[in-house]
Order: structure tokens, then sequence, then C-alpha cells
């Protein structure tokens, strides 16, 4: 038996890979955070992440990255020593991940496809730690969201780090009218901390912290959740 299958231990069947091609994925890392708006995202974002892996230092061990994109953070996670799984429901976005990493000789790696909003192919507490970055403003419904989170629960033995979008007017604003300038058609899902704290607390999980991306701005929020 191979170190991944001791750690992860995958088990049943992944998805088919989704409709996006190796060509989109470049196009979307290369035009999604070019914006300076977009890059004061990302840098604030990654601060946020760094000062939370230095509170859970010095936990060691797996941690699934879901969805991962084409691996934004997967430098970060890598440099703490964490072994790595990148998973997408897109297997040209969990090929990017892997692919585009300079570093891939300073720990474990590995790409599994799998759908977020589904049972993931793994076994028990197989994870120290789950990473889930913008994707849960995306996730209208709340029994969905309830759903996932009980499918995090099983597959991990202690961390999530999970963003998401807090109720905020001037976000709201700035949504309708960015929609309005650019004839955008995506929707997101904002919830209130009430509402936040009931559907972690329904699938064991308490809240250890959250970090407002940018204060009375932004309506995005990084949660450092714990199992219970």
């Amino acid at each position: 038996m191979n170190e991944m299958e001791e750690d992860i231990s995958l088990t049943g069947p992944v998805l088919s890979p989704a409709p996006f091609n190796k060509h989109e994925v470049e196009e979307y890392e290369r035009k999604r955070y070019r914006g300076i708006d977009q890059k004061l995202v990302h840098v604030r974002e990654t601060a946020i992440l760094e000062k939370i892996m230095e509170r859970i230092a010095p936990q060691k061990g797996w941690v699934l990255d879901i969805p991962c994109g084409y691996g934004r953070f997967s430098g970060l996670l890598r440099r703490r020593g964490w072994g790595l799984v990148s998973s997408d429901y897109s297997f040209p976005m969990v090929k990017k991940a892997k692919d585009s990493r300079a570093d891939k000789a300073l720990s474990r790696n590995w790409g599994v496809i799998a759908d977020a909003t589904r049972d993931l192919p793994f076994k028990d507490n197989a994870f120290s730690l789950l990473l889930c970055m913008r994707f849960w403003h995306h996730v209208h419904e709340g029994k969905k969201r309830q759903a996932v989170l009980h499918h995090f629960s099983r597959v991990t033995s202690r961390w999530v780090i999970l963003s998401y979008y807090q109720v905020n007017p001037l976000h709201l604003i700035q949504r309708r009218f960015r929609r309005a300038v650019k004839n955008s058609s995506t929707r997101i899902k904002m919830i209130s901390k009430a509402e936040f704290y009931d559907e972690i607390k329904g699938a064991g999980f308490d809240c250890l912290a959250i970090f407002p991306l940018f204060r009375g701005v932004h309506s995005q929020h990084i949660a450092l959740l714990k199992k219970n």
C-alpha cells in the first residue's frame, strides 16, 4: 500500500471530468486576478490564510483543497509542509493545480476529481484540514450548504477553513451596480452571521475565529472551524 492509500484512503467512484477545457482554465488563471481590486483581494486572502495557518501550527498532515481551481493557494499550503490533495469538479483545473507547482519536491501532492456538493470519495477523517475558498457564496440553498458541511465533517478530523459572504448592504449595492454595467449574470448568496453559526453548528463545527476580508466594505469573511 502506498503513502496515498495509507493516509487518504480513496474510496468510491469519482466524477467524470466537467466540460472545462485546458484553454479555458489557462484563460481563467490569466484574467481572474489581473485587476487591481482582485489583486488586493488575493493579497488579503493570502495574508489571512497565513495568519490562520500560524494559529493551527504545528499541526501537519493532509489538507484537502476543494474546490482547488487552478491551485491559487497550493504553494502556501505546501510550504507549510502539508500533504496536499487538490480537488475540483473540473479535471483540467485539477491538472493545472498540480502541473503549475514549481515546488513539487517540497511535499506530497495529489489531485482528485470530486464535486464539493456531493459525498466525497475519501474515508472518514482522512484529512486534518479542509480548505474551501470562494465557493460558499455560490451555494444558494441552505439545505445544500448543510449537506456540504456534513460531507466536510465526515472527511475532516479537525480543521476547516471556509470563506463565506456575510450580509453587507454596501457590497450588495456594488454588486448590483457591477451587474448592471457589465451585464453579468453571476449571483452570489450572502448570509447573516447568525445563519452561518446555525449551519456550522448543525454540522458539528465550532467557529474559533472569523476574519473579514475588508471590514465594512467587502462581504467576504474567512472562518476557522474546528470539528467538535
